[in-house]
């Protein structure tokens, strides 16, 4: 039979102890209030989702794209309700652009807390009509763009020792299918890189973390599926909150992978 005392015992266990935490503290959830967060491929899909959803909850966010004018767009839609943002044009996979423009953002802004690695691109063909040109494409911005994007932000980051970087990588790393060979080492690649450099960094307080996707309305599909059946795919806006999570976590906890599908992803079991 079991008493009294160790019912109480027994609920003690889940009860909260104000004592232990902090919201300040390393048990407290981290506010990204006043962050500064760079955003790759931030004019359009995805990267715009991601970036009005830090841009809401007070970061100012830099939104970096190839395409400059999808940028300044973003930006201004930002600036009109009151979020802080710039747009950056940006190649990512060169690198002096790369360091000139983090070293700028560091001057400027005092820090760079969190950046998002989230540009990409593919070309949908077989393998032996695809071209070397469009596989050194496809492999320039989907995995040398965040290696080199990382490089770069790091040393900043283990100065302050803190940051968060974010690999925003797909189902593509974990299934394949036909006519996406770039694209899927690509993604495959960024997937390793990721937890690689989240064991390099997380002796400095720096968080790495893999976000694999699925399926979105976003123009990455739409442009180049037109008949695709969009019941299957996901909100960009469900997966820009997903990528929030882990940059709120407490300071002693990492999410170095997480997974978000549309409920009939197509690509996924």
């Amino acid at each position: 039979m079991t008493s009294k005392n160790d019912n109480a015992r027994s609920g003690d266990l889940f009860k909260h102890d104000p004592n232990t935490s902090d919201s300040k503290g390393e048990k407290g959830m981290e506010e990204l209030k006043d962050k500064v967060a760079l955003v790759t491929g931030g004019g359009r899909g995805l990267g715009e989702a991601i970036c009005n959803v830090l841009g809401e909850a007070g970061v100012k966010v830099i939104a970096a794209d190839i395409r400059g004018d999808l940028v300044e767009n973003v930006v201004h839609s930002m600036e009109s309700r009151g979020y802080r943002a710039k747009a950056l044009t940006l190649d990512i996979g060169d690198e002096r652009q790369v360091e000139e423009n983090i070293r700028n953002i560091v001057q400027t802004e005092g820090k760079l807390d969190i950046l998002v690695n989230n540009a990409g691109t593919d070309v949908t063909l077989p393998v032996d009509a695809l071209s070397c040109s469009d596989w050194d494409r496809v492999i320039r911005v989907n995995l040398r763009g965040p290696f080199v994007m990382s490089k770069f932000a790091l040393p900043y980051m283990k100065e302050r020792k803190s940051g968060h970087i974010v690999n925003v990588a797909s189902t593509a790393a974990k299934r394949a299918w036909a006519n996406a060979s770039a694209y899927h080492a690509s993604k495959w690649g960024l997937l390793g890189f990721s937890h690689a450099l989240h064991v390099e960094a997380r002796p400095y307080n720096i968080k790495v973390i893999a976000v694999v996707s699925g399926g979105m309305r976003t123009p990455f599909l739409l442009d180049r599926f037109p008949d695709i059946d969009q019941k299957n795919l996901q909100d960009p806006r469900n997966v820009a909150e997903a990528v929030k999570c882990p940059l709120t976590q407490p300071k002693e906890t990492v999410i170095p992978e997480m997974m978000v599908l549309p409920m009939r992803e197509t690509s996924w079991p």
